[in-house]
C-alpha cells in the first residue's frame, strides 16, 4: 500500500492536480475543501479521491478530520498545505476581516496541520510535509500585504521547521509558484493578463502540473538530502 498524503485546497486548481498527480504515482490520497461542495463531489466521482470537508484554519476542525484521515486511510506520512485564499485591497482599504482570514488561512493552517502530524511523523522516522508558498510572498506585490505577509511567513516557517524534522527523517520544503493558468488567474481582465505573460522569461504562464511535478520530487522517499528549500516554479519572473 502506499503512504497516504494529504492535500489541504486539494479538489480544484493547482490542489486537484496534486491530488490526482499522487494517486496516479501510487499514494493514498485525502484532498481537503472548503467551499464549494458541487466541486468537491464532482471531484470525487471523476477521480475517486475521498474529499474532506472542514475549515484548514480552525483548529479543532484540523484535529477531527486528521484522526477521521486516519482512521479511513492510515496515519498520514506526507502533508502539502496548500489551501489558500486572497482578499485583496491596497492596506489603507483593507479591513482587519481582511487581513485576518488571509492570514489564518494560508499560514495558520499550516501551523495547525503540521503540529498535528508531527509527532506520529517523528514516531515514524518518515514526513514529508510540502508548504505551498508564491512569487508574491517574495516579491511582494501591490494591494496584497495580507496575502503576501502570509505567503512570506510560510517561507519562514519552512525553514524552522525542516531543521527540527530533520533529524527524524522529516523533511520540510516550500514550493513558490509564479502566474499559473487556474481559474483563478484567468479570471484576471485580458489587457492585465498580457502584462503578467510579458513579463515571464519563458513566455507562458505555468500549468498546475508543473507545481505538482516538484510536489513529486519533494515528497519521494529518497529525497531525504532536500530540506529547508523553496522551490521557485515561475518561468524564471523573479530569480530569487
Amino acid at each position: 500500500m502506499g503512504r497516504v498524503a494529504l492535500v489541504t485546497g486539494g479538489t480544484r486548481g493547482i490542489g486537484r492536480c496534486i491530488s490526482e498527480t499522487l494517486k496516479a504515482n501510487g499514494y493514498r490520497v485525502a484532498a481537503n475543501y472548503f467551499g464549494n461542495v458541487e466541486a468537491a463531489r464532482q471531484f470525487t466521482e471523476e477521480t475517486g479521491i475521498p474529499a474532506y470537508r472542514w475549515d484548514v484554519s480552525n483548529y479543532a476542525e484540523c484535529e477531527t478530520s486528521v484522526q477521521k484521515i486516519t482512521q479511513d486511510l492510515g496515519p498520514i506520512e506526507i502533508l502539502v498545505n496548500n489551501a489558500g485564499i486572497t482578499r485583496d485591497a491596497t492596506l489603507h482599504r483593507m479591513s482587519y476581516q481582511m487581513w485576518e482570514e488571509v492570514i489564518h488561512t494560508n499560514l495558520t493552517s499550516c501551523f495547525n496541520l503540521a503540529r498535528l502530524m508531527i509527532e506520529s511523523m517523528r514516531e515514524r522516522g518518515f514526513g514529508r510535509i510540502v508548504n505551498i508558498g508564491s512569487i508574491n510572498g517574495q516579491a511582494g506585490q501591490y494591494g496584497q500585504v495580507n496575502y503576501a505577509a502570509a505567503k512570506s511567513g510560510i517561507h519562514g516557517f519552512t525553514k524552522a521547521l525542516a531543521q527540527e524534522g530533520a533529524a527524524k527523517n522529516i523533511t520540510v520544503n516550500a514550493i513558490a509558484p509564479g502566474y499559473v493558468d487556474t481559474e483563478m488567474v484567468r479570471a484576471v481582465p485580458p489587457a492585465v493578463l498580457e502584462k503578467i505573460i510579458a513579463k515571464i522569461p519563458v513566455g507562458r504562464l505555468g500549468r498546475a502540473d508543473d507545481i505538482a511535478r516538484g510536489v513529486m520530487f519533494l515528497i519521494a522517499d529518497n529525497a531525504d538530502f532536500i530540506t529547508g528549500s523553496t522551490m521557485s516554479i515561475n518561468g524564471g519572473q523573479h530569480m530569487y
